[in-house]
């Protein structure tokens, strides 16, 4: 019988106990950053990558005591600094070689959603001092400090405007769901 040392036996107790975790752990880990980033392969390597410091974190004689919830921080922290570095990365690319700010591609034109054409064409419905307000809050994005710079009226006269447009186009959007 070959006798073992004592950090011997502590390096094989830490691999079959990481070997463990990794049976236990990496499947529900893969769905999860899959379903995060939409890419197999990267998923893949967020996994390997996760252990991977899991394991460098255990060889110095750390202790984890919750290995799913630690696995887990990991893949995500590794998620958001991708994210990070994938979007300083190609939008200081842009700004170099093109000189100028691209748009946020995630978002969509909100005239390419069927509900917001709708809600659109209902708008035309109202009158026009609540369409405008309406607009210019939700479609331009402004505060109402800046409608009412803009119009020539007090704030609370925007917020008010902005509240009885809503109302109303509640009521068109009841009537025409009524109507159906």
């Amino acid at each position: 019988m070959v006798k073992r040392t004592r950090s011997e036996k502590w390096s094989q107790d830490l691999e079959e106990n990481f070997l463990i975790a990794y049976d236990q752990h990496a499947d529900s880990l893969f769905r999860h950053c899959l379903i995060r980033v939409r890419d197999r392969e990267l998923a893949k390597d967020l996994v390997q990558e996760a252990f991977a410091r899991m394991w460098l974190y255990l060889r110095e004689g750390k202790e984890v005591e919750y290995e799913r919830a630690f696995l887990y921080r990991i893949a995500n922290n590794l998620i958001v600094d991708g994210a990070r570095k994938k979007k300083s990365a190609s939008l200081d690319a842009m700004m170099e070689e093109d000189g100028f700010e691209p748009k946020d591609e995630t978002l969509r034109d909100p005239a390419d959603v069927p509900a917001t054409r709708e809600a659109m064409q209902m708008l035309k419905g109202l009158d026009e001092i609540y369409r405008t307000a309406i607009t210019m809050r939700y479609i331009d994005e402004m505060s109402p400090r800046e409608i009412a710079k803009e119009l020539g009226v007090s704030e609370n006269v925007v917020s008010v405007r902005i509240h009885r447009g809503i109302e109303r186009l509640g009521k068109l959007m009841n009537r025409k769901v009524a109507k159906a």
